[in-house]
């Protein structure tokens, strides 16, 4: 090899004005030419047509036809003219050692960003919740009674479980286990129903004889006790000051704790015993089922039902609100029935039902998620977690030997109290915190805050 130097011939004035160009190309223009950029033509030969079942050539010997008529259908739409069609068609094949999402052939735009954890769509793959299937704590509730139309578990927004056992009513503090007696009705009575009023400092006793007593747990002692009723209590609802009591005689007596009178009004329209009661959480309905297989509703100022639902073909006791969408009632019907049906009060139509295959005894709809819990009796003696609108199973939950009853849940909205015949009551995580939901919203809006 030659490494002698020879230094070049000067430059001529054009060669040196094309050398500047080139190097001031960022900032010169010329006039008369366009200048165009680098283009990447992909090699079709050393694509892998296999993987997605296509065949880089026709039979005519067209070496686009495929490739280009998806290739048409994906920038253009499906109205392009597509003499290639494979069910297969940009779909992982099964072959692939994880279970995939199938791509749709939807043109991305430049602000579409592929995340992990996100399918082609934007929406989170959600994991499936686990619920335990166990209960966490099990307490001994003796002479706790099988019967279906009373009431006899209450829990309140303190965090205190209020329990009816025979003819007394006994307090558990939820955050020190501690139990106290609050009172005894003695032996020619007995408590059929407890409610908690909304700021957990009273508590209402309705009784066997028709009296219902109002108890200021904070002092351990009655205010009042009120009458109206001529035979048994089984349900109460309390809706801020004014409170509500079905009883056996037919009938429901809305009382107001601030005047002297007993009672303000009397609703008549069931014609069995009312044992379910239920205020909407705006507190402008109420709701109130019997044994006559009816579900009325009731506005604040009504002493004639407003709206009646005939379809359950049992005892209507369990009776549920929505917390997230106004009008929407939640109801169960006995053994006969084994239904939840849904209903809108504002457009006074029913929007679904569900089989359960065994009698509904409560219901309540978690106040964090769009889910409720049904408590069942003959023949499954279960508690279901349910997913609203499509009411697909979460959870089915074993334990109790006799029907569960009773159900109340707790403050936090996270635990669930259940009751039954066995003289058990079972605590049980069913829910997630508003906290977890609120972390959970805010990752669907940023996936890379957490």
């Amino acid at each position: 090899m030659d490494e002698s130097f020879t230094p070049p011939p000067p430059m001529s004035s054009s060669q040196h004005n094309h050398v500047k160009r080139m190097l001031n190309s960022n900032r010169f223009k010329s006039p008369s030419k366009t200048i165009y950029s680098d283009r990447f033509i992909p090699s079709r030969s050393a694509s892998n047509f296999a993987l997605f079942n296509l065949s880089p050539y026709t039979e005519d010997g067209c070496s686009c036809s495929p490739y280009g008529s998806a290739l048409r259908s994906a920038l253009f739409g499906p109205s392009t003219p597509n003499k290639f069609e494979s069910p297969n068609i940009f779909r992982f094949k099964s072959e692939t050692r994880q279970s995939m999402h199938s791509l749709s052939l939807t043109p991305f735009t430049s602000q579409d960003v592929l995340l992990p954890g996100y399918d082609y769509n934007h929406k989170p793959l959600k994991r499936p919740r686990k619920i335990p299937p166990s209960s966490f704590k099990v307490l001994d509730a003796p002479a706790l009674q099988d019967d279906f139309y009373l009431n006899l578990v209450d829990w309140s927004s303190s965090n205190v479980l209020a329990v009816a056992l025979e003819n007394s009513v006994y307090l558990w503090n939820a955050s020190s286990s501690k139990v106290t007696k609050l009172c005894d009705l003695g032996v020619d009575d007995s408590v059929c129903s407890v409610g908690w009023a909304p700021l957990g400092t009273y508590l209402a006793v309705g009784s066997n004889s028709g009296k219902v007593q109002i108890w200021d747990v904070t002092q351990g002692k009655s205010i009042r006790t009120m009458e109206g009723h001529r035979l048994r209590v089984g349900t109460l609802a309390w809706s801020s000051s004014l409170l509500s009591s079905g009883s056996r005689d037919k009938s429901i007596y809305q009382r107001d704790i601030r005047v002297q009178e007993d009672f303000v009004s009397k609703l008549s329209g069931h014609k069995s015993e009312v044992c379910g009661l239920k205020w909407s959480y705006d507190n402008r309905e109420l709701a109130s089922g019997g044994n006559d297989n009816k579900l009325l509703v009731w506005n604040q100022n009504s002493t004639q039902p407003i709206l009646k639902f005939c379809e359950h073909t049992a005892a209507v006791k369990a009776i549920a609100w929505s917390p997230h969408t106004n009008g929407l009632l939640a109801s169960g019907g006995g053994t006969a029935d084994r239904s939840i049906r849904f209903w809108s009060t504002t457009t006074n139509s029913q929007l679904n039902c569900i089989d359960t295959g065994s009698q509904v005894c409560n219901l309540v709809w978690s106040k964090n998620v769009n889910e409720l819990v049904s408590t069942h009796g003959y023949s499954q003696n279960q508690i279901m977690v349910w997913k609203y609108p499509t009411m697909s199973k979460l959870a089915t939950l074993t334990g109790h030997t006799y029907r569960v009853l009773y159900l109340s849940i707790s403050p936090d909205g996270q635990t669930i109290v259940t009751g039954a015949g066995d003289e058990t009551l079972r605590f049980w995580n069913v829910f997630p915190s508003r906290k977890s939901q609120m972390q959970e919203f805010s990752l669907m809006q940023d996936p890379e805050m957490y």
